[in-house]
């Protein structure tokens, strides 16, 4: 439940916990950073500088974070062999978020 609930809300979180952070743990990042930067720039007008809220920026937003998340989530899931020998994604080191050396999912 915790994994499941991580990787929605902080997707690169979850794949250094609980995935192969040499893998995908930086571009999932990108993503879901750029989601979330859109989600707050569609509160001040977004690109257009509209009065009020952004719809189209709100919506891209939510579709980065979304596919950000369904990545983490796919990449929980399928970590196996070949995990041990990549190094933790900068990311990863930067948060001190990294599994121990030997860290095995199951």
């Amino acid at each position: 439940m915790r994994r499941h609930l991580l990787t929605l809300l902080v997707p690169p979180l979850a794949v250094c916990r609980f995935g192969c952070p040499g893998c995908c743990a930086a571009p999932i990042a990108v993503f879901w950073l750029a989601g979330v930067t859109a989600l707050v720039y569609a509160f001040f007008g977004g690109p257009a500088g509209t009065p009020g809220v952004s719809l189209g920026t709100l919506a891209l937003g939510a579709a980065l974070w979304l596919v950000a998340a369904a990545w983490a989530l796919l990449t929980v899931r399928t970590t196996g062999e070949g995990c041990e020998e990549r190094a933790p994604a900068a990311v990863c080191r930067a948060t001190g978020a990294h599994p121990p050396p030997h860290h095995h999912r199951r």
